[in-house]
């Protein structure tokens, strides 16, 4: 599908008044199955905060290193950057809802083991890096399904709303798992944390298993051939404005979102507040974030220029923030890498998934998985190591720094294209 065909199916009457662009933010909840799904995920990720929470702190609590949370993030995500696009292609050959209905069971195995590890005392660092690489595998496996999942519940035209609104379920239960996180810590400890995450898991569990299978829209499973990991890589080798995308996206996954790493020791270092604070960090981040998915879902059509603007917006809101001098200007600027965040993320992955063939969905979005998580094993070792030897503004100014270059750098290189394309015409006509 070319961009200007998927911007057509994202805007099928062609409306570009504020009234429909209010109707729009909401049109994916007109399909049930969508209802079904959203609500579903509401409850797994409220355990997700609750959980992310708990082991952050708990493991900053066993080790007093910045670095070490660094570390649990990046054997969580280093499956991601081996198999990453193994996973799109199992969703691209296999039912999607019942891959996911796996994840959810391995999801809610691993939070139960943490909880009974935890609240019995016999949790270490080292059972804590193991269960992170475990968990790793199951994303590998449940991300980029989940992403071509949304292509099966709603019509082609209500993608980028679903995905928006999706970005902005997620980020709602960001003002709740926080803050019941930060209270279970502080009363009775992280290993109930991960007991409450465990037993949200029932409630996708349940809304997956209660979809009406008949309003689905599958997509024909893929048959197994060699080569096909490959053709996807051409595939999107050939469509430069899906690969400028992703290569942005991983560059903003591997250096712009270390928030455990950056927000824990700006709580405990620089504010010299305990995990109440951190929460309260996430929170203000969420209040922007919902926010930003709700513009970009009331978005009909986008182009590669917006994602790099909000890419470049989101690493100079970051930089702004590691040199904020007090926290209620922190705060501030919390809220605007919450807005540029969320629309960066949101948009950018609608526009690749209408960008792409549904045949190709799986595969390309395992890629768009793979680069965005994948790069944590990278930068977040990085970015901790930074913190806890350098200081943690720095590493935070790094985490705006890189993204901002980056997207600055791809916009040149894109603008610079047709005056280069002009003068290799001219050089050709002058020598002809």
């Amino acid at each position: 599908m070319t961009p200007a065909a998927a911007e057509a199916t994202a805007d099928p009457t062609g409306t570009t008044a504020r009234e429909s662009r209010g109707r729009a933010t909401f049109a994916a909840l007109r399909v049930r199955n969508f209802r079904i799904y959203a609500t579903g995920q509401a409850f797994a990720n409220t355990g997700v905060w609750v959980q992310n929470i708990a082991l952050d702190w708990l493991t900053l609590e066993l080790t007093h290193s910045p670095a070490a949370v660094g570390i649990t993030m990046a054997l969580t995500f280093l499956p991601i950057l081996v198999f990453g696009m193994y996973g799109g292609m199992i969703a691209d050959r296999y039912p999607k809802r019942n891959i996911l209905l796996i994840t959810q069971l391995c999801s809610a195995s691993i939070a139960t083991t943490l909880a009974v590890l935890t609240i019995s005392g016999n949790i270490t660092v080292g059972t804590i890096y193991a269960l992170a690489v475990v968990t790793g595998f199951v994303i590998a496996l449940d991300n980029p399904t989940r992403q071509a999942f949304v292509g099966e519940v709603v019509p082609a035209e209500h993608i980028r709303n679903a995905v928006a609104l999706n970005a902005a379920v997620f980020q709602t239960t960001r003002l709740v798992g926080p803050a019941v996180s930060s209270v279970l810590i502080g009363t009775v400890g992280s290993g109930w944390a991960f007991a409450v995450n465990a037993l949200l898991y029932v409630g996708p569990t349940i809304t997956l298993a209660s979809m009406n299978t008949a309003e689905l829209r599958p997509v024909t499973a893929l048959p197994r051939a060699k080569g096909q990991l490959r053709s996807a890589l051409r595939y999107v080798a050939d469509r430069p404005h899906v690969g400028w995308t992703i290569a942005l996206v991983g560059v903003f996954g591997t250096f712009g979102l270390n928030f455990p790493v950056v927000l824990t020791a700006m709580a405990s270092e620089t504010f010299h507040a305990g995990a109440g604070l951190y929460g309260t960090f996430n929170i203000v981040l969420a209040v922007g974030s919902i926010a930003g998915a709700l513009i970009a879902g009331g978005r009909s059509h986008s182009r590669l220029r917006l994602i790099l603007l909000l890419g470049a917006a989101f690493g100079a809101a970051q930089t702004l923030a590691a040199f904020a001098p007090n926290l209620a200007t922190f705060m501030v600027v919390l809220v605007v890498m919450g807005v540029t965040n969320l629309a960066f993320q949101a948009i950018a992955n609608s526009s690749v998934q209408l960008w792409v063939d549904q045949e190709y969905r799986g595969r390309v979005m395992g890629l768009y998985v793979l680069v965005f998580m994948g790069g944590t094993p990278i930068g977040g070792p990085i970015v901790g190591w930074i913190t806890e030897h350098v200081g943690v503004r720095a590493g935070m100014a790094v985490c705006g720094i890189v993204p901002l270059a980056v997207a600055v750098a791809m916009a040149g290189v894109l603008a610079a294209q047709p005056v280069l394309a002009r003068r290799r015409e001219t050089a050709a006509a002058l020598a002809g």
